[in-house]
């Protein structure tokens, strides 16, 4: 276990793992589609998740779940851009997951910090040069090919030293396209063109990508097939569906801050918001004087949630 997380420029530095919350703005994703199909609804939402302690808010406007078809571009910034607009306003975090420069732009015009592209940069040939010229903080997901088809990419012989090398060859082409690597931020995947083995064996080796390819890893592991997998033991039967997830996600937000993960990100987020700050404190322990001394003032350094506001907010 390495605890040593990494720094984003551009980004607060929250002292410990990070909580990413999940809006949906589609009618097709796989855990909540058409929950917050609304903008006012969504804005709403996202409020909510940063009162239970999510640290910033990722929008996404296409569902990328296995076997999920494309939305036209005018469409998706349809969807995107009120939400992202209305919780810049309301001094939220944001960050725009998209696979299109084009969206990604109008959303950091309206607003988002950050971009969150699970194609690390492949699917769209602006995305890089867009990226590099706004000067933002850029999340680069490994990737095998479209939602439509990724199961079929679902091979491999060793996952974690394929994936930490795919991952590296988008993580180099993100900084020679002019991104400086400070901004980086590495996402293996999950559940994208693995089958659960292999998203079990990434989540074992967390520690094992992130020292490798050297930047501040964010782990995405909320409500996935592979949680509900292991969760109906090795019958395979009663299979629980995406939304009675949350405790195992819980578990994995647990797992990954503890070996080092930067953000996690979660469509739930109050108890992996107190795992995440449960791993900090444990932390804190491990390095500080035996018998435990010093007071325990609870909230006073952001590891609770007292505000009752959560601990999103733009940098100044």
């Amino acid at each position: 276990m390495n605890p040593t997380r990494g720094r984003v420029i551009g980004l607060p530095d929250w002292n410990r793992c990070a909580v990413m919350g999940v809006v949906n703005v589609t009618p097709d994703s796989f855990s909540d589609g058409g929950r917050w199909f609304d903008p006012d609804v969504a804005v709403k939402h996202g409020l909510h998740l940063v009162s239970e302690g999510a640290d910033l808010v990722d929008v996404g406007g296409e569902s990328t779940r296995p076997g999920a078809p494309r939305v036209d571009e005018d469409e998706e910034l349809r969807r995107v851009l009120p939400v992202v607009r209305g919780l810049a306003e309301e001094d939220v975090l944001v960050s725009v997951d998209t696979m299109r420069a084009s969206v990604a732009q109008r959303a950091l015009e309206a607003g988002a910090a950050l971009v969150n592209d699970v194609s690390g940069g492949l699917a769209d040939p602006g995305m890089v040069p867009a990226v590099a010229a706004a000067q933002v903080p850029f999340v680069v997901m490994h990737w095998r090919g479209r939602s439509i088809d990724m199961n079929n990419r679902a091979v491999y012989d060793d996952v974690t030293t394929e994936v930490v090398r795919e991952l590296r060859s988008s993580l180099e082409r993100a900084v020679d396209g002019g991104i400086a690597p400070d901004r980086i931020i590495a996402d293996p995947g999950l559940g994208f063109a693995k089958q659960a083995p292999h998203d079990l064996r990434l989540v074992a080796e967390l520690s094992r990508v992130r020292a490798e390819l050297g930047h501040p890893m964010l782990v995405a592991a909320s409500r996935k097939r592979f949680l509900g997998r292991a969760l109906a033991g090795a019958d395979g039967a009663s299979v629980p569906p995406a939304r009675e997830r949350d405790a195992a996600t819980a578990a994995v937000s647990a797992l990954a801050a503890r070996e080092g993960a930067w953000a996690v990100r979660v469509h739930e987020v109050r108890a992996s918001a107190d795992a995440v700050r449960v791993v900090q404190a444990v932390e804190r322990a491990a390095s500080g004087p035996p018998d435990g001394g010093g007071n325990d003032t609870g909230t006073g350094d952001g590891t609770g949630r007292s505000s009752g506001t959560g601990s999103a907010g733009r940098l100044g």
